[in-house]
């Protein structure tokens, strides 16, 4: 009897080219660092353009913290040369500073001085910097400068059409398949910590004082034995208010209508802080969620939106457009932070979550179990024996993933078939390999290199960042891409400066339409 799994690889086999019509993109966050590994204190580089506006360069959280923006792309292999492009476009602007290669920061100064992102003057830049702001009030300055990978996936719009799905128009079927995904990635993102987490170790300065249950490598660095990522364990994003946040990923309305609670529901703590401080915004509201995007999720479902369109109302009346995978860790043994194995493990992996039968979790459409098995991967992932829980019942990490790869093997196969990329296989029995053999993780391998050298976690951190950094250098542009990229430059800063110009609404007016624009989901 075939499984769902196979019957519908029989479905889309039925039409051939359809995966090579998927697309991927890519969001890389990164510090910049002084030449001897500190956070930088310096503005975004005017050589980088307006980080309100630019398309490819910004910032995220604390104003030296890069994210590094790719567009869509049909192919790994273009979606990994414009990773290169980017990185040597963003090295080209540095100066003599550094771009940090590692998801856990470098030298911080004190909590205090850490300055948050800047966007200028106008109504929109304010938004984003006050919602920083409130950030900063909420979970601290130290928690902005964690950087990541977000993998950006999407299927052809057909692709849905092959699948047994509930709907009564092409949009709710495709929300329906990509909710469907994403629970079938909360039960089995434990595989992507144990095969990509690279952040076992962190700069003891990090944890400021705090008691917690790491210990010492040596003087400088902390670490946990048997840990894949530090970054997604809860020294990460965590207070008291998301910890009630369960979002329900049974359906997209259900999922929705709880975001929109939490976006629209006052927290007393907040409420305490109040939205200004000596005559400044402080926060943008004292709800428990600022905007949307505040939540700490591993996967979001997303659709583009239009200026001033809140998230909610984008994926309410149009759907989910594609999912944003939000738990990589930047990976520190390849010079962009993601080498073309992963890109293509994750592709054949999300189309594995897509096909493979997906049931609803319990009425509060939340599972326990699978917060807990990912919790316990990313503290103790390469502990040998280590069991997980499935449906209730143990079962070994190393023999579940066993189960996964086989289901994940058939997928790879219609991909290299249907994209001609040969090299779709490859990738997976490079990622099998680390189920095999624990030392071949990126997290031990980063352990292992600190013991054989005696080094630090900043010494390790510095040496690969300086080395990185010059690669892009060296790499450097072509006349065309130096030509580009001042083009670039100089129609971002001309749009932050059409931005500021505008007059017309105080900011608190803008604050105000910006709250009103929140629609209850349909």
């Amino acid at each position: 009897m075939l499984t769902k799994l196979q019957k519908r690889l029989a479905a889309i086999e039925q039409s051939p080219g359809l995966l090579s019509r998927c697309l991927r993109g890519l969001e890389k966050e990164g510090l910049r660092t002084s030449p001897t590994g500190h956070l930088a204190m310096t503005p975004h580089p005017v050589a980088l353009g307006s980080a309100l506006t630019h398309p490819h360069i910004t910032t995220d959280y604390a104003e030296s913290l890069l994210e590094l923006i790719t567009s869509t792309h049909s192919s790994v292999d273009s979606l990994l040369q414009a990773v290169e492009w980017v990185h040597r476009l963003t090295a080209d602007g540095l100066g003599d500073e550094l771009l940090w290669n590692h998801s856990m920061p470098a030298i911080l100064p004190s909590e205090e001085d850490i300055p948050i992102a800047w966007y200028g003057e106008s109504n929109t830049g304010m938004l984003k910097h006050v919602y920083r702001r409130g950030l900063a009030h909420r979970y601290g300055k130290t928690m902005q400068c964690i950087a990541g990978i977000h993998y950006n996936f999407s299927f052809d719009p057909d692709f849905w059409e092959h699948l047994d799905l509930e709907g009564e128009s092409a949009q709710t079927r495709a929300s329906a398949g990509y909710v469907s995904l994403i629970r079938n990635f909360v039960r089995h993102s434990w595989l992507l910590m144990y095969l990509f987490g690279a952040s076992p170790v962190l700069n003891k300065q990090f944890v400021r004082g705090k008691q917690t249950s790491l210990q010492e490598l040596d003087s400088d660095t902390l670490y946990l034995p048997w840990a894949t990522s530090l970054r997604m364990s809860d020294l990460g994003y965590q207070n008291k208010a998301q910890s009630t946040l369960k979002p329900c990923y049974n359906d997209l309305p259900t999922f929705l209508q709880r975001m929109y609670e939490a976006v629209a529901t006052p927290w007393p703590e907040y409420q305490t802080m109040g939205t200004h401080q000596n005559g400044e915004w402080i926060q943008l509201n004292c709800n428990l969620l600022q905007i949307e995007n505040e939540y700490y999720s591993t996967i979001r479902p997303k659709r583009t939106t239009g200026r001033g369109e809140r998230p909610i109302t984008a994926l309410s009346e149009r759907g989910i457009q594609y999912i944003e995978v939000r738990c990589l860790d930047i990976d520190p043994f390849e010079p962009a932070g993601i080498s073309a194995h992963t890109a293509r493990f994750m592709d054949a992996f999300l189309l594995f979550c897509a096909l493979q039968s997906s049931p609803d979790f319990g009425e509060d459409g939340f599972c326990q179990e699978s917060a807990e098995n990912f919790s316990t991967v990313v503290k103790e992932g390469r502990k040998p024996g280590l069991e997980l829980r499935q449906g209730g019942i143990p079962i070994t990490l190393s023999g579940w993933a066993e189960q996964i790869f086989e289901g994940i093997r058939a997928c790879a196969t219609l991909l290299s078939e249907q994209t001609g990329d040969p090299l779709y296989l490859e990738a997976l029995d490079y990622q099998h390999a680390k189920v095999l053999d624990i030392s071949l993780t990126p997290s031990a391998r980063v352990l292992e290199t600190l013991k054989e050298t005696h080094s630090s976690f900043h010494a390790f951190g510095l040496e690969t960042s300086r080395e990185y950094t010059l690669h892009f250098k060296r790499a450097g542009l072509t006349e065309a891409e130096r030509k580009q990229a001042e083009q670039m430059r100089l129609a971002s800063v001309q749009a932050q400066d059409e931005f500021e110009a505008d007059r017309s609404v105080s900011f608190e007016e803008y604050v105000r339409q910006f709250h009103a624009a929140l629609k209850a989901p349909m």
